[in-house]
């Protein structure tokens, strides 16, 4: 037994330090790496540029480009009284959209040099085609594709081009060559019996999504040039027949291909066909009349499509060759496609700026990484036809010559261009955010009003 003594002592101890005040605990210092940077300011190691572009480096970009397909498509003849051969075809429908991206990147740069590409080239074409008329349209005549059209990839894209221009520049003797487009899209391309556009390859009536471009926003813009509300019906008709028998709601996405004889649907989610599903959305929402019976269906259907694009961006920026297939690799146009399509949604009131500006701003960083001295662009998935396995869509070649990359990325930076000079994007503590108004204070902002 212990001494009373003791445990009397040892318990006025014990008390004493229960009354004695606690001395403040010594801060911790704040955990520095070798250049003494604190850990949140470390600079991250991202794999492409991240922040807020400069408009002049976007500018910049949209140069190189142009500066390569100027050379790579001749427009005057040489010594021998031929125009000489490029890269690129003046007629194919990749040129089509290259033709309406630069009339974008005119009108957001000021840059008069990008619609005196498409002016010029487009004057060309309208000489030929009168040629080929006053001869009585020779075979061999270069133009002859274009004047004889088999396949929607023959007109619309091109058709949609010229219309634009038509209304820009009066002058231009481009309407023979539109109603010609206009006439075949409405009234000769293959249809199923419920009049979806279509095609007999690879299988017999067969849907691909990569006509939903090829044909409904030349009809579009021909009911803005014409007034003939007919084309703005059968556009709304058409998009809603693609969404019936090509959207996947479980997922936001539309598959690639739709065959007649298939009871079950593969889904492959390629990457740039959808990328020309929301890029035909883009073009008919600005062609249709703000009171069409139809238009706020497509739009809701464009929110959506952006709502499962926006899910499956990477890490990178980019979107992938099959999108929902993270080790397809990266692609460049069907992103080049996005960028633009979600900065032309926010420009126009359809997105909104704080849910989607950060990642155009990515996916345009990304592309501009695609973009080499040269002006050519990289990682572009060649043409590509249709299939029902995965492997067809995973080993697609890449090449800086798959006329494809140029019009998306010309029009995805025109459209940033756009974007920046209509909001306010900056870094705010590391991050790309968007804001109504350009603030001075160079500390973080967590509180905005509009």
């Amino acid at each position: 037994m212990k001494h009373p003594i003791l445990l009397l002592a040892a318990a006025c101890i014990l008390l004493a330090g229960a009354c004695t005040p606690k001395q403040p605990a010594e801060e911790k210092p704040v955990v520095m790496n070798d250049s003494n940077t604190p850990l949140h300011l470390l600079q991250p190691d991202y794999k492409i540029p991240y922040g807020v572009p400069a408009k002049e480096a976007v500018k910049a970009d949209l140069d190189r480009i142009l500066k390569f397909v100027d050379a790579e498509t001749p427009w005057q003849p040489g010594e021998d009284g031929e125009i000489p051969r490029g890269a690129f075809r003046l007629t194919s429908y990749e040129w089509g959209v290259t033709y309406s991206a630069m009339l974008a990147a005119a009108a957001t740069s000021g840059d008069k040099a990008y619609s005196d590409y498409v002016y010029n080239r487009h004057k060309l074409l309208a000489e030929q085609a009168e040629e080929y008329r006053a001869t009585g349209g020779k075979p061999a005549h270069k133009i002859s594709v274009v004047m004889t059209p088999h396949a929607l990839d023959d007109c619309g894209a091109v058709c949609v081009s010229m219309i634009k221009d038509q209304i820009a520049h009066p002058e231009l003797e481009l309407r023979p060559l539109i109603d010609l487009y206009a006439d075949y899209i409405m009234n000769k391309e293959f249809r199923l019996k419920d009049g979806t556009l279509a095609r007999n390859r690879p299988q017999l009536n067969t849907v691909w999504l990569d006509d939903m471009f090829m044909g409904i926003p030349a009809l579009a813009w021909y009911g803005k040039l014409t007034g003939d509300k007919k084309y703005f019906d059968e556009a709304v008709r058409q998009i809603r027949l693609f969404k019936e028998k090509m959207w996947v709601p479980e997922k936001n996405l539309f598959r690639h291909g739709w065959v007649e004889a298939m009871d079950e649907h593969p889904a492959f989610h390629w990457g740039r066909a959808n990328g020309w599903a929301i890029l035909t959305m883009c073009d008919v929402l600005d062609a249709l009349p703000q009171d069409h019976p139809g238009r706020a269906e497509i739009l809701d259907l464009f929110r959506k499509h952006v709502k499962g694009l926006a899910a499956l961006q990477s890490s990178e920026g980019f979107w992938h060759q099959l999108l929902d297939r993270s080790d397809s690799y990266l692609e460049s146009s069907a992103t080049a496609i996005y960028a633009y399509c979600f900065a032309h949604g926010i420009c126009e009131g359809w997105l909104h700026p704080l849910e989607y500006g950060p990642a155009t701003l990515l996916a345009w960083d990304a592309v501009s990484t695609s973009i080499d001295e040269q002006g050519m662009v990289h990682g572009t998935c060649v043409g590509t036809g249709m299939a029902f396995d995965p492997a067809f869509y995973y080993y697609r070649p890449v090449s800086p010559y798959a006329a494809h990359a140029y019009g998306p990325a010309i029009f995805a930076g025109a459209e940033v261009l756009r974007l920046l000079a209509k909001y306010h994007p900056r870094m705010n503590d590391s991050a790309i955010q968007f804001y109504y108004e350009d603030y001075s204070d160079k500390g973080p902002i967590f509180s905005v009003g509009q």
